[in-house]
């Protein structure tokens, strides 16, 4: 065990659910502004013919109809949202509802979190779900994610929740 799971407790399931809810809204916010980007975008290809309009004369119509472009649109707002998770968790292991939980992620090898180590959390989170696993291991407070992965989440104290503070752990 090393000196920081000694200093901070594991954390329970209502502070992950807690935080998960608030980076749930904050996930909505970007996936707005990402589709909002794509939206705009594909408008001003349509307008200037470098998309081709597959017959009709309005992009609401052509955007509404082409599967494709709703394929590559929701594409595109996913990767935007998965990228907000890879980076928080990789460059400093808190998202933004994490840090206003003083929730943190820590790698249980001596390795930093990777961006493979991270995208394994998602996928093996299964959509929040793997967090459930707290629930019914009190003793470890352990989620499936952060088994597989190698990681885990830590309760800070306010000083050890600054910006500031975290070179230090």
């Amino acid at each position: 065990m090393t000196q920081i799971n000694q200093n901070f407790p594991r954390a329970g399931f209502f502070k992950r659910l807690a935080a998960m809810i608030y980076d749930i809204l904050v996930a909505v916010a970007i996936g707005m502004c990402a589709g909002l980007i794509y939206s705009v975008a594909g408008l001003l290809l349509f307008e200037n013919g470098i998309i081709h309009n597959q017959g009709f004369t309005h992009f609401m119509d052509f955007s509404g109809q082409s599967q494709w472009f709703k394929i590559i649109g929701q594409v595109w707002v996913g990767l935007w949202i998965l990228f907000f998770f890879l980076w928080f968790w990789r460059n400093g292991g808190q998202t933004i509802g994490m840090r206003a939980w003083r929730l943190r992620l820590f790698s249980l090898t001596d390795e930093p979190l990777s961006y493979r180590r991270a995208l394994m959390r998602i996928v093996f989170s299964l959509a929040g779900l793997g967090t459930l696993l707290v629930l019914f291991d009190r003793k470890n407070k352990q989620s499936l994610q952060d088994r597989l992965a190698k990681t885990e989440m830590l309760v800070l104290s306010k000083d050890a929740n600054h910006h500031r503070a975290w070179k230090t752990l």
